[in-house]
């Protein structure tokens, strides 16, 4: 399988010359789209039928952020931004047997949506724990406080998704809650104990059958005091793949977000280093995405063997 370990955004509602020359050329390993991809849904299917086109491979990783609320990047073809996963936290306290079958309506509405587009991965459920001082960012974005929820309902969200041929990404491991600042613009640091971590944050990621993980830019003092996960080979290897168990492939989140302090190719090669195993970069700029198909390797047997595990899934 000829692809480099990155997945790229693009600009907007349609590839450019400049663009379809440069996929043609670099062969990401996938393609990320956002509400700036977005007009309508015949908009959409000819977008997501021209990538799929130049790959001549019509499985051809497809990614969106639609996790509902606030992260909901198909709004102009349905509007999904009331239903946040808090919402369904709270539903999932207040009356088990409505939520149940609430959740299933809602993931198998969003599922035929995606599918129709043409996307084949979700870049949901949001796993962090939420407590009294977690950061907007990510706010209702939880499903809950309570670690047990939230890993219930992220373990159902798998799972429906999966019915409907839709791959996952777990988001932000291993766990974001803590964390005071806006990574987009800043650098959390967690300075937790590690039991508290391993009761709580890192509990709702154990055990989950997504094919997909996406790093969060925070450093966990008690683990590593320099590094963000994404940058932790510590992080990647002793708490994300032994603790935790994660065993697909991890993706980075956004490699052009703040809270990572150096160079953008920097920032890749030590994401790279520590373990993570597909690059994210999301806004599309050309120059920059040149400079990182530069430096992001072929995939390696690894990523080869995760990728035909995915594609046997969606047969």
């Amino acid at each position: 399988m000829n692809r480099k370990a990155i997945i790229f955004g693009i600009k907007g509602l349609k590839l450019n010359y400049e663009e379809i020359e440069f996929l043609k050329k670099s062969k990401p390993w996938g393609i990320i789209l956002f509400s700036r991809n977005v007009k309508n849904l015949l908009q959409l299917r000819n977008l997501t039928s021209s990538i799929k086109k130049i790959f001549n491979d019509q499985n051809y990783p497809i990614l969106i952020d639609q996790e509902g609320g606030r992260v909901s990047r198909l709004n102009k073809i349905f509007d999904l931004s009331m239903f946040p996963q808090y919402y369904f936290g709270n539903l999932y306290k207040k009356n088990f047997k409505n939520f149940k079958n609430y959740y299933k309506i809602y993931i198998n509405g969003v599922s035929d949506l995606i599918k129709s587009a043409g996307i084949n991965i979700n870049t949901a459920p949001v796993l962090d724990v939420l407590r009294k001082k977690t950061h907007k960012i990510i706010g209702n974005r939880s499903f809950s406080e309570d670690p047990k929820i939230v890993s219930a309902i992220g373990d159902l969200c798998i799972e429906l998704y999966s019915k409907n041929k839709i791959a996952t990404v777990v988001k932000h491991i291993p766990g974001h809650g803590l964390s005071l600042l806006d990574s987009h613009s800043h650098l959390p640091t967690v300075v937790e104990k590690k039991n508290n971590l391993i009761k709580n944050d890192f509990k709702t990621f154990k055990k989950c059958k997504s094919f997909f993980a996406m790093t969060a830019h925070v450093i966990y003092k008690k683990y590593d005091f320099h590094n963000t996960a994404t940058h932790s080979n510590i992080i990647i290897n002793d708490v994300i793949r032994k603790h935790i168990g994660f065993d697909g492939l991890i993706i980075t989140d956004d490699i052009s977000m703040k809270a990572l302090k150096y160079s953008l190719p920097i920032n890749t090669i030590k994401a790279l280093n520590a373990g993570c195993n597909i690059i994210l970069h999301c806004n599309g700029n050309i120059k920059e995405m040149h400079t990182l198909s530069n430096i992001v390797p072929q995939i390696d047997k690894f990523i080869e063997k995760k990728t035909s595990q995915f594609y046997n899934f969606l047969r």
